[in-house]
């Protein structure tokens, strides 16, 4: 099993956030905040039916909670939780927000893994995306998080940023290569709709690069990381042999999670019996106030669930397989739904594998390159079967 929880504080949100979280808030938001999601944890400890297994911090920026706060939140979580059989537990920061003591606290605590939002090493393209940081703070921060024992450290990127060009995504890649960390991920930009780098492509004042610079961008990550020897599992990441993010593979392979804190969601898989549901799923409050008045209110904790069936699960089961380029494991698929996923979807998979599309590789079925360029068309097929 899984666990997730949200620390929603930012110094200042950026352009292209559509995540829940907050600039500004106080000190004592920060504690009461914190408070709360331990008295959730006590609430949800009845619905841990398995240990769990990794722990994924995120945000938001879980950096801006001070050394002591931080140390209260995760000793909290252990005696709350356990943590005796974790063994991945990830802690998101923004560069330049971290300090060596907070670093200190997240080693003692167990926290083996931290990932780092630099997103490009572009000063100027930095500012575009309203980052607080700036690239001179990546290099100071990773050099930190090294000498507190960090082994493990991922590095977020960005492509397809407006104003960026294909040079500077060339700089930016041959940048965080020197820099070494053991996992990348590398995102293509997608505008969302109220942000303020949404607006402003909307009104014009600023534009994406054409969709064909974007895919060469995509093309020359893949190509770099792979002769650096990184190994891309998923559309988005790439990893050093043995550092692929468990606790990401564990929500593509659909396993249950449990989240703490605000907006934050939680999936329980059902008995296999359930003929009618594959799992039960649930979204916390958005708002402080919400959030707060929802912990330990029985009634309004089960208004926000919902029963996921056996037909959606099998749709998520391919939506979310085939993001991995291991593919969609047909042993694996038997196991969840009863059948191979010929059963229901052969037509499909044929049709796709002779367009080549897709393919079927040691007991898997897995996108091509070419299908993974239009992998959300190639989803559309597998609906409503």
């Amino acid at each position: 099993m899984e666990l997730y929880i949200h620390i929603p504080f930012c110094i200042r949100k950026c352009a292209y956030c559509a995540f829940d979280s907050f600039a500004g808030c106080s000190r004592a938001e920060m504690e009461k905040y914190v408070a709360a999601i331990l008295r959730e944890a006590a609430c949800r400890q009845v619905l841990l039916t398995e240990p769990v297994e990794t722990v994924y911090v995120g945000g938001g920026t879980p950096s801006l909670l001070p050394p002591a706060m931080t140390e209260h939140l995760l000793s909290g979580l252990k005696k709350q939780i356990g943590f005796d059989h974790v063994f991945e537990f990830t802690v998101e920061a923004n560069p330049g927000t971290v300090s060596p003591e907070w670093l200190d606290v997240l080693r003692c605590h167990g926290v083996n893994r931290i990932s780092f939002g630099v997103q490009a090493v572009q000063d100027a393209l930095l500012k575009t995306l309203g980052r607080i940081h700036r690239f001179d703070d990546v290099k100071k921060t990773m050099n930190e998080a090294r000498s507190a024992g960090f082994s493990n450290i991922n590095l977020d990127l960005i492509f397809g940023i407006p104003g960026q060009k294909a040079d500077d995504w060339i700089q930016t890649i041959h940048e965080i290569l020197a820099l070494s960390p053991e996992h990348i991920s590398a995102y293509g930009l997608i505008p969302e709709e109220g942000t303020p780098l949404f607006r402003d492509l909307a009104n014009g004042k600023i534009s994406l690069p054409d969709v064909d610079i974007e895919r060469d961008m995509y093309d020359a990550a893949i190509s770099a990381f792979q002769n650096a020897g990184y190994h891309q599992y998923e559309i988005s990441n790439f990893a050093k042999p043995g550092f692929e993010c468990r606790h990401n593979i564990g929500y593509w392979n659909q396993i249950s999670y449990l989240g703490l804190g605000l907006s934050a969601a939680s999936m329980l898989k059902c008995a296999p019996d359930d003929i009618n549901r594959f799992s039960v799923r649930w979204t916390n409050p958005e708002s402080f106030n919400e959030y707060y008045d929802t912990i330990g209110n029985r009634d309004s904790f089960e208004k926000r669930k919902e029963n996921i069936s056996q037909s959606e699960a099998r749709f998520e089961t391919v939506m979310l397989s085939l993001r991995m380029t291991s593919g969609m494991r047909r042993s694996r698929f038997r196991d969840l739904h009863g059948h191979v996923p010929e059963y229901w979807y052969g037509d499909v998979l044929k049709r796709l594998r002779d367009q080549g599309m897709m393919e079927l590789h040691d007991d898997s079925w897995r996108l091509t390159r070419r299908g993974m360029d239009i992998q959300n068309s190639i989803l559309l097929e597998f609906m409503d079967l």
